[in-house]
C-alpha cells in the first residue's frame, strides 16, 4: 500500500514551492501569545502603596479619587493636576455634595497631604476620605 507524501516541496514548472500557511499559523500563534502575556504585564494607573489599618469601611458611592505618589504628585480621577487645577475641579464636587476620596502614598509627604485636605475643608467638602489597606 503506497500513501501519497504531501509534506514534500513541490515542484513547478522548474521553480520550488514552499507552502506559507503553516508559516503563517505560527505567526498568528506567536502574535496573539505576546497580546496575552503583554496585557497581564503592564498595569496601567497609578502605582500607590496605602497605608494598612485595621478599622476601615469600604465607600460605596462615586468619589472624586486624588492620587498623591510618593514623590508629592497629585491626580485627580487619573489625571495630572497642579494645586490650583484640583481646586477648580473641586468647586464642582462641593456644589455636587460628592465625597472626596484622597490616596496617597505610604512614603508621601504628611504636608501634601494636609495641603489637599485643607484645599477640600476650604471649599466645604464635607465628606473627605482616605483610603488604607486592610
Amino acid at each position: 500500500m503506497r500513501f501519497k507524501q504531501q509534506n514534500k516541496l513541490k515542484i513547478q514548472e522548474g521553480l520550488l514551492q514552499i507552502s506559507m500557511v503553516p508559516m503563517i499559523n505560527v505567526i498568528f500563534l506567536i502574535l496573539i501569545f505576546l497580546m496575552l502575556t503583554s496585557s497581564f504585564t503592564f498595569q496601567s494607573g497609578i502605582n500607590v502603596q496605602v497605608s494598612k489599618t485595621f478599622t476601615s469601611d469600604a465607600i460605596k458611592k462615586e468619589n472624586f479619587i486624588i492620587t498623591i505618589t510618593s514623590e508629592n504628585v497629585i491626580y485627580l480621577n487619573n489625571t495630572l493636576v497642579t494645586a490650583k487645577e484640583l481646586k477648580d475641579t473641586l468647586v464642582q464636587s462641593a456644589q455636587l455634595n460628592q465625597p472626596v476620596l484622597i490616596k496617597s502614598d505610604r512614603r508621601a509627604s504628611v504636608g501634601t497631604i494636609v495641603g489637599v485636605w485643607d484645599i477640600c475643608r476650604n471649599l466645604g467638602i464635607e465628606r473627605i476620605n482616605i483610603a488604607t489597606d486592610q
